[in-house]
């Protein structure tokens, strides 16, 4: 009887065209497309403005730096700042660097002097990265006149250069090594995916049973509810392995840390999925309420997770709900075994949560399945 509503579900599955677009070409299109935007992982060349009040040779060469700048395009070069802030107000510029008249002379006296940096914060990533970057290039500026400095006041160049900075700090990223947004939410995102497609063609395959009261198995046996189960966890498991398997390949995302774990994990969130799935879509007697749910929850289901939003920041009764949904275990834990390299003990505590999660819904669906 199992394997008979296994094949029958599968039948099912292949001739519902809504429902075969879901669970197998939606998540090709997502693995293409969603990631498209990060393509580059690191903003570059974000347009700039500098307002050069000074005319010196020290502001020519802040200018010549900010141009030099891989991260900056400097598209315009004027003594007017409200020049600079109209094109600031336009969007044709996303940071402007000003550098205040008698900037060279307060330099040379040995006064503090100041240069200033704007940006458009309607932007955030646009604004982080010309602001950060107009502030390099003044900290450049600002270091090398320093070393000058040093370095006459020292035997050698070298011994000026050690006393400014005699602990060195080396930033080296261990994980997100192209410390790129894509390899940072796209593979968090891809569990996601895979959750919220499944229970979308799951809900609209038992809506349309329930509307044409063509149910395909014979409900109230565990063959036919273990049948199903498996079918659907088979779709997950194999939405799995295209995400982990090839899509992070093919978009070169960190990837490989545990393959073991990732096996395992990928075992167990496929059939918690598919057991949840099940419980939520005998719930649904028409085709459309199921899509209409799981498209709006699934913005809050990715913030629940942790990924975007810190754990910490959330509500007391939050950060225990959370628990309630295969993703927030699944991403932790997809992360932390196939990009961190994490043993399976280091993410006991989302296995126990699946596990959990897996046991509750296995009796509520069976419960519902007799019933329904």
């Amino acid at each position: 009887m199992m394997w008979t509503a296994f094949f029958a579900t599968w039948r099912a599955m292949l001739t519902d065209k809504g429902a075969l677009t879901l669970l197998f070409v939606g998540g090709v299109l997502y693995s293409f497309f969603y990631p498209l935007p990060y393509a580059r992982e690191i903003v570059q060349r974000v347009p700039v403005a500098v307002v050069d009040q000074d005319r010196s040779s020290l502001s020519r060469q802040m200018t010549r730096f900010a141009m030099a700048h891989p991260a900056l395009r400097v598209v315009a070069v004027t003594p007017e700042l409200p020049a600079a802030q109209d094109m600031l107000w336009r969007g044709q510029v996303m940071g402007v660097l000003i550098i205040p008249e008698g900037l060279q002379t307060d330099v040379l006296a040995g006064r503090a002097a100041q240069a200033q940096v704007a940006g458009n914060g309607l932007y955030l990533m646009l604004n982080k990265v010309a602001l950060s970057g107009l502030a390099e290039v003044v900290g450049t500026v600002s270091a090398g006149i320093e070393l000058k400095r040093l370095a006459a006041a020292t035997p050698s160049s070298y011994q000026g250069a050690e006393q400014r900075a005699p602990i060195t700090f080396d930033a080296v990223p261990l994980f997100n090594v192209k410390e790129g947004y894509g390899a940072y939410v796209v593979p968090g995102v891809a569990t996601l995916i895979v959750q919220q497609t499944l229970l979308i063609g799951m809900t609209m395959l038992f809506g349309t049973w329930y509307q044409r009261k063509t149910f395909p198995l014979e409900r109230r046996t565990a063959g036919g509810y273990a049948g199903m189960l498996l079918a659907f966890a088979s779709v997950a498991l194999l939405n799995c392995c295209y995400f982990f398997g090839f899509v992070f390949w093919f978009q070169d995302y960190p990837r490989g840390g545990n393959a073991g774990g990732l096996a395992l994990l990928l075992v167990l969130f496929s059939l918690t999925v598919a057991a949840f799935g099940l419980l939520l879509a005998m719930l649904f007697r028409t085709r459309e309420r199921g899509t209409q749910l799981m498209i709006a929850t699934s913005m809050p289901i990715l913030f629940l997770a942790g990924l975007t939003w810190p754990v910490s920041s959330m509500p007391v009764a939050l950060q225990a709900l959370r628990w309630l949904l295969p993703s927030t275990a699944g991403i932790q834990g997809f992360v932390a075994l196939n990009q961190m390299g994490a043993s399976v003990y280091d993410i006991r505590h989302e296995v126990a949560g699946l596990l959990m999660l897996l046991v509750a819904c296995l009796a509520l669906g069976w419960r519902r399945w007799r019933t329904a």
